[in-house]
């Protein structure tokens, strides 16, 4: 395996009028896990397909596990492994027979001591002969990510793995993709638009907007970009725009009618100040983002990641404003 897992340069797609993937520079080390991490429609899915060969690209160059995508399409997917967003299993056969399914359709020989191994490891023996119409959203989920294990591949891609699974289970496939990677020492390349899964997971994120990278790094690093906390306060009456500005640690204050958003280097220090200088009964409602991969993603675009549109317009408008300050 070589040193970096998935190289890519330049990768381009373009649908008519529409760029999916917009030269994006990509480099996954081996034995890690790498996120990709925005909203939906951003391309985080396309790129996988360009990766895996499910797609032609426009523009560009790429390699995983040491094969070139375009000119040995074949070597890749013998050493690659899929998880698609939504599970795709026969629910007419069961847990084992879906491994069987797998194996023929891989012309996999010596395949049934590794399928033994992989119920094993998610807990899904016991359940080995019953249809998997009867299994649970997550234990289906589990067992698809057994059938891309099935031929031991060097790299996993996982497209928004835990999407439309409840809070806990989610949290428990985290702990089952980060065994996977350590544990089997597979590279794991995986889509999500939530910030506690690529900030619980990955070792490296690449933060994408419109088919382009915007920022990438540890989830620290990322994190790091953002020296403030930002305050959202909605108020009753008109506050003077001067009294905010000179509070200690305020470093922007940006207001449309009656809300108001202010950067300030720390929001512990500064909301007590805030009480003082405004009445309790002026307030409608405060809200404070501490720095995180949603603050990264909010400071350089000016939306969230769950929702593209979700930030109002004068807040994008005040977001774009503070980028264009500090440069």
């Amino acid at each position: 395996m070589p040193e970096q897992a998935i190289e890519a340069s330049g990768l381009t797609k373009v649908y008519g009028p529409i760029t999916a993937v917009d030269h994006v520079d990509l480099n996954v080390p081996s034995g890690g896990v790498f996120g990709l991490l925005g909203p939906n429609g951003a391309g985080k899915t396309t790129i996988i397909k360009l990766l895996t060969g499910l797609s032609d690209l426009t523009d560009g160059n790429a390699t995983v596990a040491g094969f070139d995508v375009r000119r040995q399409p074949m070597q890749v997917k013998q050493r690659i492994g899929w998880v698609a967003a939504e599970v795709i299993l026969d629910d007419d056969f069961s847990g084992w027979e879906n491994l069987w399914l797998q194996a023929k359709l891989q012309r996999l020989s010596n395949w049934k001591g590794r399928g033994e191994e992989l119920l094993s490891y998610f807990q899904l023996t016991e359940r080995r002969k019953d249809k998997v119409s009867t299994y649970s959203t997550g234990m289906r989920k589990k067992l698809e990510i057994a059938l891309a294990l099935l031929h031991q591949p060097q790299v996993i891609f996982m497209d928004e793995p835990t999407i439309g699974l409840d809070p806990s289970t989610r949290r428990g496939l985290w702990e089952l993709i980060t065994g996977v990677n350590r544990e089997f020492g597979i590279t794991v390349l995986l889509t999500s638009h939530y910030i506690e899964e690529a900030d619980a997971l990955c070792d490296q994120v690449a933060i994408i907007d419109h088919g382009k990278f915007v920022a990438c790094g540890t989830p620290s690093e990322l994190k790091s970009r953002v020296s403030a906390d930002f305050v959202e306060l909605e108020t009753s009456e008109s506050v003077d725009e001067s009294r905010l500005k000179s509070l200690p640690g305020v470093t922007e204050v940006r207001t449309q009618g009656k809300v108001w958003i202010l950067r300030v280097t720390s929001a512990e220090n500064f909301l007590p100040k805030l009480f003082q200088a405004v009445k309790t009964d002026e307030i409608r409602r405060i809200n404070v983002e501490k720095p995180s991969l949603e603050t990264v993603f909010l400071d350089i675009t000016g939306k969230r990641i769950d929702n593209g549109d979700s930030v109002p317009h004068d807040y994008r408008k005040f977001y774009a404003t503070m980028r264009r300050a500090r440069q």
